[in-house]
């Protein structure tokens, strides 16, 4: 991918027309799920008016980086803070476009070096753990991941890893001495036996075990060579980096608290069903497992007008939900997501913020696609206003659009065109593949204002 580059600033009708009251109310509508019920927690006369659902998604896409467009060109730095303001990076190994944690960050910070994200990595300011799924997460919420092993027991990854650890001990602590005497090393420093499976099923014995290692905290991961973990002692990784390290505990009540809370400022305004998906603790919570929190002044309770719920406001976003009552938190970034991205990675939240339905399809039979392979949503000016189905052919540098499909109800004007035509190609851009091809589009008739808009870029 391409090094950084001054973010473009371009001006089109969309920039008008797009930020009027008329808009905002459509992109509620849009987004409005089914007639709310009354709210689990009821507010008191005390308590200030219910926010709108743009005010909560506005708050929502605020914490997570992706209401308004970069200012500035990206550093390192930003790279980090992006990391730690979503708490987790989820790793995924698709790579049809950029892999996804790499997508992620691009979709926040505009076009940046992806070596970035290996070097953060390499230098012990983040670390990879099993959370959500397998995550990058910053190495100062080290002690927390830690010392949250047990609370995660119930994740898969975490039982195949106690599994194979209780099944081949000793070859597993043979692993580890091998690794201790000749220094870290990767699956493919190891002989492959032929195999036809995937995931742990189809992997040879020493990857297993590595990878048990490493879900158990034994191991680590160094670096990352060509996106392939290199394994170490996680005392030469974790015991580098963080004071005590291996012997500092946190109880249960604590991580259980910071997890939750942690959650909570990640999302921006979440309902308390969707709190614990986050870091894929359990169980799910209720409003009333949230009351002392509220009453400590941790968290704030928010009525949102079509919720059949309240939302949760972290104090770290106080200031930001005034702001948002005060209609001064508007949207106006446009950018390609990630399937994985935080914001669409949970089905029911992803619909109640932004009435939008999503499924990763990657490993449904190609008959049965409904969009595609490795389909990206598209983020509008605080809507989710459509998905795209997208390969990057890196050697001929195009950027492949095989489907693009619009929400339903969208006004598919050239206002929108021209925002989606300046997403695609700042995307584009940042893979090295300029070159955009446009195969189909549904609407058929949003083809003709978008490849003009795209046009108009070169």
């Amino acid at each position: 991918m391409s090094p950084a580059r001054p973010v473009p600033r371009r001006k089109s009708a969309s920039a008008s027309a797009q930020s009027t009251s008329a808009d905002r109310a459509a992109g509620d509508a849009a987004a409005k799920p089914a007639p709310a019920r009354r709210a689990a927690k009821q507010t008191s006369a005390a308590d200030p008016a219910p926010i709108t659902l743009t005010q909560a998604r506005a708050l929502h896409l605020h914490a997570q980086g992706l209401l308004t467009r970069p200012r500035k060109r990206a550093t390192q730095a930003d790279a980090l803070a992006a990391i730690a303001r979503m708490q987790l990076l989820q790793i995924d190994t698709i790579h049809v476009v950029a892999r996804s944690p790499y997508l992620v960050l691009f979709s926040r910070l505009g076009s940046y070096p992806a070596r970035w994200l290996e070097e953060l990595l390499a230098q012990r300011r983040i670390f990879e753990v099993w959370a959500h799924e397998a995550c990058f997460a910053p190495m100062d919420d080290y002690l927390l991941h830690r010392n949250a092993l047990q609370q995660r027991e119930h994740h898969w990854a975490i039982r195949n890893a106690q599994h194979h650890r209780q099944t081949s001990a000793d070859k597993i602590d043979r692993l580890l001495a091998h690794i201790r005497k000749l220094g870290p090393l990767k699956s493919s420093d190891f002989e492959r036996e032929a195999s036809s499976g995937g995931g742990w099923w189809g992997w040879k014995d020493e990857k297993r075990w590595l990878e048990a290692g490493f879900a158990l905290g034994e191991l680590m991961v160094a670096r990352r060579e060509n996106f392939h973990r290199v394994y170490d002692l996680s005392e030469r990784v974790a015991g580098l980096a963080v004071p005590g390290w291996d012997n500092t505990m946190i109880d249960a009540d604590t991580v259980r608290s910071q997890t939750i809370l942690k959650s909570v400022r990640a999302l921006g305004i979440a309902q308390a069903r969707w709190i614990a998906d986050y870091f894929r603790t359990r169980p799910r919570l209720r409003d009333a497992d949230l009351d002392a929190f509220v009453e400590r002044g941790e968290l704030k309770r928010v009525a949102v007008k079509d919720w059949n719920a309240p939302g949760y406001v972290h104090p770290d976003h106080a200031e930001a939900l005034s702001q948002a009552v005060a209609g001064r938190l508007r949207a106006n970034h446009a950018t390609l997501l990630s399937p994985f991205d935080p914001v669409v990675w949970d089905r029911e939240r992803a619909s109640e913020f932004f009435g939008f339905d999503y499924t990763l399809e990657c490993y449904t039979p190609e008959p049965k696609r409904r969009y595609g392979y490795f389909v990206l949503p598209i983020l509008v000016r605080g809507r989710l206003v459509g998905r795209l189905d997208a390969k990057a052919h890196r050697a001929r540098g195009e950027f492949e659009i095989k489907a693009l499909y619009l929400q339903e109800g969208v006004d598919a004007d050239d206002a929108l065109a021209a925002q989606i035509a300046g997403a695609i190609d700042d995307c584009a851009r940042w893979h090295e593949t300029p070159k955009v091809k446009l195969a189909r589009c549904r609407p058929a008739a949003f083809a003709k204002p978008l490849k003009a808009a795209l046009a108009a870029l070169r």
